[in-house]
């Protein structure tokens, strides 16, 4: 299986030369870039049916509302949601996960109730339950990380014992690890416990099944697989939305407004208050639509080689030098090598990049309390999506010998 040739071609901004250099993007764990497909689909949106939605009888709001909720229908489709009605459109993972907590969290959690989290969590799946906790007086339990970059769930029944939630990222932005989300859903169902899967880095990668994972909510962002930015989705099984709370309140999400009072709507427009997003949205299904014809089983194992020549590659040009931090195998991780580079600070090896115009990642990846484990404060990150290839790998191995020689090592 591989990827068309000539893929780097549909992505315009990949073509631009940066410090006179050829652009090497390597940063897609952080956002990823965007094929031309997806912004000619939002330019002709705004060019031919803009309008706002929900709210007109004309022909014009009409196709605005049948392209966000057409939208709606294929972001179902592509996780194997059980109905679009399933699907909530947020503005990232971050506000899903925020929505998550006020909603649900608020209405199910008290005092001396426990949350389960892992200590590889991104701080959109903490922040919140601290949040919660500082309000309500909920417990946060943390699943440990081995020096492999994997869960330690030798201690998991005592963790989940007597907890309402279990919340774990599917692939850390970090580690690159993919975490066996069916088998923590099910430990999660026996001891009678909610699962939570934040799939941020995991939708835009693998092929990716709600039902199959047992889950109960998703999240995940539209802008780290080919989307435009400010459009996420929280995905939950419809008998849990239905009981939950809405997160704000105003227009769109209402089904009658008194002086005395309100009544909601159904879901999923419950929880999207206000004039949606309507052309991001349709960026997303656009998106949707140029990972559907690469097959997302080519993508992966595109990026499984792709990571595989990668660890090979710095490991034995650098053996001495280079730390990859995460599994040594790469069928068990994503497409994301956070490493140490020698006694070189992340940021300046970062910047020596630069100069090269290849673009990685510095800093703690808004995962503070993995780098604690870590016993680090930070990290280089390279991250790799379709548009990448041996080329991009080969200009970061080269970039880096200037680094060791700029640092004399």
């Amino acid at each position: 299986m591989s990827l068309p040739p000539g893929i780097k071609d549909d992505f315009p901004l990949l073509a631009r030369p940066t410090r006179g250099r050829r652009l090497v993007y390597l940063d897609s764990a952080n956002t990823s870039q965007k094929p031309r497909q997806v912004i000619d689909a939002m330019s002709n949106y705004y060019e031919t049916a803009n309008a706002n939605v929900h709210r007109g009888s004309y022909d014009l709001a009409v196709r605005a509302t049948e392209a966000l909720e057409g939208s709606r229908a294929k972001v179902a489709r592509f996780i194997n949601a059980s109905s679009p009605s399933e699907i909530i459109f947020t503005k990232n993972s971050t506000e899903a996960m925020n929505l998550l907590a006020r909603s649900w969290g608020h209405a199910n959690l008290s005092t001396g109730d426990a949350v389960v989290l892992s200590e590889m969590e991104h701080h959109a799946n903490i922040v919140p339950w601290h949040m919660l906790a500082a309000e309500k007086g909920i417990e946060l339990r943390w699943i440990p990380v081995d020096p492999e970059g994997r869960l330690v769930l030798d201690d998991l029944d005592r963790l989940l014992d007597g907890a309402s939630l279990l919340s774990i990222t599917a692939m850390s932005n970090v580690l690159g690890t993919i975490n066996p989300v069916a088998e923590l859903a099910a430990a999660a169902h026996e001891h009678g416990a909610m699962m939570a899967v934040d799939a941020s880095q995991y939708v835009p990668h693998l092929a990716t099944d709600v039902q199959s994972m047992g889950a109960d909510f998703l999240v995940f962002t539209g802008h780290k697989l080919l989307g435009p930015m400010g459009i996420g989705v929280l995905w939950g099984r419809r008998e849990l939305l239905e009981e939950m709370p809405p997160f704000m309140g105003g227009g769109e999400m209402i089904l009658n407004v008194t002086k005395e009072g309100f009544t909601t709507t159904d879901v999923p427009w419950k929880f999207e208050a206000g004039t949606p997003m309507v052309a991001e949205a349709v960026g997303l299904a656009a998106a949707i639509d140029y990972l559907d014809n690469l097959g997302m089983e080519e993508v992966r194992a595109h990026e499984t080689r792709l990571t595989s020549y990668a660890m090979r590659v710095l490991t034995e040009r650098y053996p001495d030098t280079i730390k990859i931090h995460g599994p040594s195998e790469p069928a068990q991780r994503g497409g994301v090598l956070s490493f140490e580079f020698g006694c070189v600070h992340p940021h300046d090896v970062a910047q020596v990049l630069d100069e090269s115009g290849v673009c990685v990642r510095a800093g703690h990846h808004c995962a503070k309390p993995l780098m604690r484990v870590l016993g680090v404060p930070a990290s280089s990150r390279a991250s790799f999506y379709v548009y990448n290839d041996e080329a991009d790998v080969d200009a970061l191995a080269d970039a880096l010998e200037q680094a060791a020689d700029l640092f004399s090592f």
